[in-house]
């Protein structure tokens, strides 16, 4: 059984918070993470995420001078962008900066 999308390591929403600025390669995720997500972990995360339903991806072509295998792209999906802003305030409340009465 899948886990709630609000429950993620540091790394998933690391992961899904920084697809919050839009769709990235895993090595662009690599590079924006400043060295906290490793690039033998990315893919796997991703793999992860995308299983759940909280990422989702697609196929990008290359051009025929360009040569290579085509890498995927990935993007937050609505679950995606609901599970980081789940986990958001659940940091936020634990800092007792919101989420008090």
């Amino acid at each position: 059984m899948p886990r709630d999308a609000s429950h993620c390591s540091r790394a998933e929403a690391e992961v899904l918070a920084l697809l919050r600025q839009g769709e990235k390669f895993g090595l662009e995720l690599v590079e924006g993470s400043g060295g906290r997500i490793k690039r033998g972990s990315v893919y796997v995360l991703l793999g992860r995420l995308e299983e759940r339903g909280l990422v989702a991806s697609r196929s990008e072509e290359r051009a025929a001078h360009e040569g290579g295998l085509p890498r995927r792209r990935y993007r937050l999906t609505a679950l995606g962008r609901r599970a980081v802003a789940a986990w958001e305030e659940n940091v936020l409340r634990l800092l007792g900066v919101r989420g008090t009465t």
